[in-house]
């Protein structure tokens, strides 16, 4: 289950709060990446979504947002243009370096794709750049307004409609795009660089793939991406390409302290630095992310403490109703532990043991919720519910625990 993004903003080329969402891995970060959406798209379209979510499974943190004017970002779009999609570009790298860590991977999609090409120059960090679908000429994208090319040189801007939205487009946005060569950053190149482009794309042809290529120095690698369409709108052609690329880049980005397991004896909780409470939680070989919802100051990016005591206790639950069916031999097809927590009043529990009535405060009370799925007797139902009573989490809940609390190492 991918951590929810952290939402996240930042000051643009134009001065505006730019919208941006930090994918982050279960675990250790192993590097960062920086994504770039594709021409009047956003940072939550399907493909960079699905990227950036598969990309963490690799131990990769995505940072994704919107250009200025577009999606959940500030600023008139109007007004950009191609030089200032660069300087947003160049911001993101800059909130990275100062706010994480700069990114060593640069990906692109379409028109983004150019641009992390273009400005992969001023991120020295950056090791290794990824395009997707990317135009080999930024003139390109005058393909999407076309019809309305003579009106915005006569009248100096024009109305247009693009995915059935529409944006203003002035002619200084026309002009800007004569001003960049792509071929020409990809030539002075010095980074690893991997195209990914689908032969049968109708909005980017492949023969822009073959410019870039040609134009690159080594290592450079392409990937065919089949019969996707430019937009990636089958979560299976996304998955593939963040596959491939997490794949691709791990040759090129340096393992770190990082990637090495922490030793521990028990359950081992750091903080992350992202927010007031997110903390990473390590168990063994296994990574888990624990936080507080946002109504108290948290990302709600992970399970809070409670969360997961309440998980152990189903979890215990579970593992104990199995063990004991198994050995009976009990057909249960199924079990699922439904655990709610409450803290209330010690006079209001009336479940609660007899020691603990007349405890003055609140107390706190965990309701399970059982469901057992099988053909077996009313008896033998009542017996596994009892049997539930059994589980070593219940009865550590129940009983006086002791914690002993010392520096480590002392």
């Amino acid at each position: 289950m991918p951590v929810k993004p952290i939402k996240l903003t930042f000051e643009g080329a134009h001065g505006a709060q730019l919208a941006a969402r930090l994918d982050l891995p279960v675990g250790p970060v192993r590097a960062y990446a920086l994504f770039a959406h594709c021409f009047t798209c956003s940072k939550d379209l399907t493909a960079a979504r699905k990227i950036a979510q598969s990309l963490t499974l690799q131990g990769i943190g995505v940072l994704r947002f919107d250009f200025t004017g577009l999606g959940g970002s500030g600023g008139d779009f109007s007004s950009t243009n191609f030089t200032s999609n660069l300087e947003d570009l160049r911001r993101a790298a800059d909130f990275m370096r100062h706010e994480f860590a700069a990114p060593k991977l640069l990906i692109g999609h379409s028109l983004g794709g150019a641009a992390v090409l273009a400005v992969a120059d001023s991120v020295p960090e950056a090791t290794a750049i990824a395009t997707i679908g990317a135009p080999a000429d930024v003139e390109h994208v005058t393909h999407n307004f076309d019809d309305y090319l003579a009106d915005i040189d006569r009248d100096g801007q024009a109305e247009v409609s693009l995915g059935g939205r529409p944006f203003v487009i002035k002619r200084q946005f026309v002009d800007d795009l004569r001003n960049h060569s792509i071929e020409k950053s990809v030539a002075r190149l010095h980074k690893a660089l991997l195209v990914l482009h689908a032969p049968m794309d109708q909005t980017v042809g492949i023969e822009n793939a073959g410019r870039i290529y040609d134009a690159a120095k080594h290592p450079k690698s392409f990937v065919s991406l089949d019969d996707a369409d430019h937009l990636l709108r089958n979560p299976d052609d996304a998955q593939y390409v963040a596959t491939v690329i997490a794949a691709w880049a791990a040759r090129y980005i340096p393992k770190t302290v990082e990637d090495i397991p922490e030793p521990a004896e028990g359950v081992v909780v750091r903080e992350t630095g992202l927010g007031k409470f997110q903390s990473m939680v390590i168990a063994g070989h296994h990574r888990m992310i624990a936080d507080e919802p946002e109504n108290v100051g948290g990302f709600d990016s992970g399970p809070s403490p409670y969360d997961f005591l309440a998980a152990g206790l189903g979890a215990c639950t579970v593992m104990t109703l199995r063990m004991y069916a198994d050995h009976k031999q009990i057909p249960v097809d199924g079990i699922r532990v439904e655990i709610r927590h409450q803290k209330v009043h010690a006079d209001d529990c009336a479940e609660c043991a007899s020691e603990k009535i007349g405890k003055s405060g609140k107390i706190d009370r965990f309701e399970r919720l059982i469901t057992l799925h099988g053909d077996f007797t009313d008896d033998v139902r009542k017996r596994l519910l009892e049997i539930a009573d059994k589980c070593p989490v219940h009865r550590t809940l129940e009983a006086s625990s002791v914690i002993v609390t010392r520096e480590h190492g002392v």
